[in-house]
C-alpha cells in the first residue's frame, strides 16, 4: 500500500502507475487528490494513446469535473465508495449520458444516450471517474480490436499482434497505464482473451452477478446475450479485480437476471482440490501455454492447493454448442451487420459461420435451437457436480498466445485454427460459470498466462487462487508500447 510518504517521493504525473486499490486510499486519506489522479492519468493518455488508440474519446474537462466534486466529498467527510475519485474507462457498447454508444459501427456516430447503462450507473454509485471510451470491433463480435469508426488498436507488448477483442481498446488501456481498471464485457472471451493478450487480468463473473444491458434498451436481448453475455472488470491487480467487481454489483432493474448473491460465500474445505484441464480434444496448446499451465499448478501445490489433471469431456460439447446457440441467434442481425458493418465483422461473421456449419450443418433447425438449450441445462448441471470435488478448474485461457492482427479473416482455415485455440472462451461462456484470466510470464515478446474457473457465484475463490499465481508472474505492467 502506498503510503504519503511514498507520495512525497513519487512525482505526481506517475500516479498513473498506481493500482486502483493504491489511489482509492491515498484519495481517502487526502494523501493525494483525485484531480492529480486524473491529470496524471490523461497526461498518460496524451502519451500512449496516439500510438495504440485504446481510448477512442476522452473528455478531459468532464473528468476533472468530476475529480473535484470528488475531492469535495472528501474535504466534507461524506461517504465515499469503493472507487471514489479513480479515473476508469467505459466500453463503448455501453451506454454513458452524453456519449455515443457505437459499438464500433460508423452508423451508429450519432447514437447517443440520455442516460447512464447499468455500468456507468454503477461506477458512478462506487465514485468512480469516467474518462474515456474504449475501443472495440464492430458489433463487438471479433477477437480483433479495428472498425471504420474508430480504427485499429494496438497491443503495448507487439503492435503486430491482436490486442484481443471485443474489449482490446480496455485491455491495451489498463496494460499501457492510462486507467488502473476498464470496464469489458464477455460473451465468448471479450473480457479474457483482451486480458490474456495484454498481459493483464480479466474477470468474467457469473452471468446475473454485475447489471448490465447490451443492445437497444427498447429492444429485445436474444437469449444468448440474455443468458450468457456479463459485464466485467479489467486491472493489472486481484486487489483492482475485486474492487471492480465490487463497484459495478449493485442491483439495476433493467438486467433481467440479476440474482443478488453475496460477494462472499462459505470456505472451501481445505486442501482446496483443483483439476487441470489441458485438453479437451480440440487443439493442444503450444508449448509456452503448457509451462505457464505447469508453473501455475506448482505454485498452487505449494500454496496448499491439490492440483490434479483431469479430463472433462463435456467442454468440447460446450465449445461446439456455443456455435449452435450463440450464432443463429446472429443469424437475425446479419442483415444489419451486412448493411451497417465494415469487411471486417462481415468476412469475420462468414467465416463464423462456415465453421459453425462443419458442427451443426447447413441449415439448423428450430429444432435443433431448442434442444440445443435443453442439452445446456444437462451440461450445467454436469458441471456443477463435477465441481463439488474439484471447486476450481485450471485451464488455457487460449491454446495460443497473441493471434497476428486480422489473423480471423485472413482466410477460413486462418479462422478456424483461431476458433479451435479458443475452445475454453466459448465453453465457459455457454456454461456460465465464472473464470479470471491470470498472466503468468512473457515468452518470446508476449505475455502468457492461465484462466481459472470456479463454481457460480463464487468468484470470491477465484481472486483467492489468483492471488497466488499473481505473487508469482513476471509479467509487469504498464508498459510503454513495443514496436
Amino acid at each position: 500500500m502506498q503510503t504519503s510518504q511514498t507520495v512525497n517521493n513519487t512525482k505526481k504525473d506517475e500516479l498513473w502507475r498506481w493500482s486502483a486499490t493504491e489511489l482509492a486510499h491515498a484519495i481517502k486519506t487526502g494523501a493525494i487528490s483525485s484531480r492529480e489522479a486524473v491529470m496524471s492519468c490523461l497526461n498518460r493518455i496524451e502519451e500512449v494513446n496516439p500510438t495504440l488508440n485504446s481510448l477512442v474519446k476522452v473528455f478531459p474537462e468532464e473528468a476533472l469535473a468530476a475529480a473535484d466534486e470528488a475531492d469535495k466529498a472528501v474535504s466534507k467527510g461524506e461517504k465515499l465508495g469503493v472507487l471514489h475519485g479513480v479515473p476508469v474507462s467505459l466500453k463503448v457498447n455501453s451506454d454513458q449520458a452524453g456519449h455515443a454508444t457505437t459499438d464500433g459501427v460508423v452508423a451508429l456516430e450519432k447514437n447517443i444516450p440520455e442516460k447512464d447503462g447499468p455500468v456507468a450507473t454503477n461506477l458512478r454509485k462506487s465514485g468512480a471517474v469516467i474518462l474515456g471510451r474504449s475501443n472495440t470491433p464492430a458489433f463487438s463480435y471479433r477477437w480483433v480490436t479495428s472498425n471504420d469508426l474508430h480504427g485499429r488498436t494496438l497491443n503495448p507488448w507487439d503492435l503486430t499482434r491482436t490486442p484481443g477483442g471485443s474489449s482490446g481498446g480496455a485491455a491495451s488501456s489498463v496494460a499501457a497505464g492510462m486507467t488502473p481498471i476498464a470496464h469489458g464485457n464477455d460473451i465468448g472471451g471479450s473480457i479474457r482473451y483482451p486480458a490474456y493478450a495484454c498481459g493483464i487480468m480479466g474477470l468474467r463473473p457469473t452471468p446475473g452477478r454485475l447489471p448490465g444491458w447490451y443492445g437497444d434498451p427498447k429492444g429485445d436481448q436474444a437469449p444468448s446475450v440474455q443468458f450468457m453475455s456479463v459485464e466485467g472488470p479489467l486491472a493489472r491487480s486481484v486487489s483492482d479485480l475485486r474492487l471492480g467487481f465490487e463497484s459495478m454489483s449493485q442491483f439495476d432493474p433493467r438486467d433481467p437476471i440479476y440474482a443478488p448473491a453475496p460477494l462472499l460465500g462459505k470456505a472451501l474445505q481445505r486442501p482446496i482440490r483443483v483439476g487441470l484441464l489441458r485438453d479437451v480434444g480440440v487443439q493442444k496448446p503450444t508449448a509456452a501455454v503448457n509451462k505457464a499451465l505447469d508453473e501455475t499448478a506448482q505454485y498452487l501445490t505449494n500454496a496448499g492447493y491439490a492440483v490434479e489433471e483431469i479430463d472433462v469431456p463435456l467442454f468440447k460439447e460446450a465449445y461446439e454448442l456455443w456455435y449452435l446457440l450463440c450464432m443463429m441467434d446472429v443469424a437475425g442481425a446479419v442483415p444489419t451487420i451486412e448493411q451497417m458493418g465494415d469487411v471486417g465483422i462481415n468476412k469475420a461473421v462468414s467465416y463464423f459461420f462456415d465453421v459453425t456449419k462443419e458442427f451443426w450443418g447447413e441449415t439448423p433447425t428450430l429444432s435443433d435451437y431448442i434442444k440445443g438449450y435443453s442439452r445446456r441445462g444437462t451440461l450445467i448441471y454436469k458441471l456443477q457436480e463435477f465441481l463439488q470435488s474439484y471447486p476450481l478448474l485450471l485451464m488455457p485461457v487460449s491454446t495460443e498466445q497473441a493471434f497476428e492482427q486480422d489473423a480471423d479473416i485472413k482466410s477460413r482455415e486462418s479462422m478456424r485454427r483461431i476458433i479451435s485455440a479458443q475452445w475454453s472462451m466459448m465453453s465457459i461462456a455457454l456454461l456460465g460459470f465464472p473464470s479470471v484470466s491470470i498472466p503468468t510470464s512473457v515468452v518470446d515478446g508476449l505475455p502468457v498466462g492461465v484462466q481459472i474457473l470456479g463454481m457460480r457465484f463464487r468468484e470470491d475463490t477465484l481472486f483467492d487462487a489468483a492471488e497466488v499465481i499473481e505473487a508469482h508472474s513476471t509479467v509487469k505492467t504498464p508498459i510503454d508500447p513495443r514496436s
